[in-house]
């Protein structure tokens, strides 16, 4: 079995780069629907899946079906979803409440980071760190 697995959006692949020991099914740019297009056939059996989806999402993307999908071809341990960001540059707080009913449901763990990038998406590498240790357990 895979110990851990990144996957989703450029924040997942930022994640990676500090959880390098993972495997990554991640892509930049990319939304729900077109993640589960494009790794919906990956097997996310693991002890650890971090996911990073919905900051992509806009409103033509069924978000709660496609987060939905995605989360029951998961079987893990541990589950952490990074919430997208909400702050002044950048906010969804629709996307956020379907990470979170999700999550909840699951019992999943959700995390993420106040420490962004000027565009206000993106943790810093700091927040990176942060989100790299708080899957750790750290």
């Amino acid at each position: 079995m895979i110990d851990c697995i990144v996957a989703g959006d450029s924040i997942a692949v930022g994640t990676h780069l500090q959880r390098y020991e993972c495997t990554s099914y991640s892509k930049g740019g990319i939304n729900s629907w077109q993640y589960n297009v494009q790794f919906g056939q990956k097997d996310f059996t693991a002890n650890t899946v971090i996911i990073s989806l919905g900051s992509n999402d806009h409103k033509y993307v069924k978000t709660e079906k496609e987060l939905l999908a995605m989360r029951a071809n998961v079987r893990a341990s541990k589950v952490f979803w990074i919430m997208p960001p909400c702050n002044d540059k950048f906010c969804k707080p629709e996307i956020n409440e379907i990470v979170k009913k999700i999550a909840e449901a699951n019992g999943d763990v959700i995390i993420g980071t106040n420490r962004v990038q000027a565009d206000g998406i993106h943790p810093s590498w700091t927040g990176y760190r942060e989100i790299a240790n708080k899957t750790k357990g750290e």
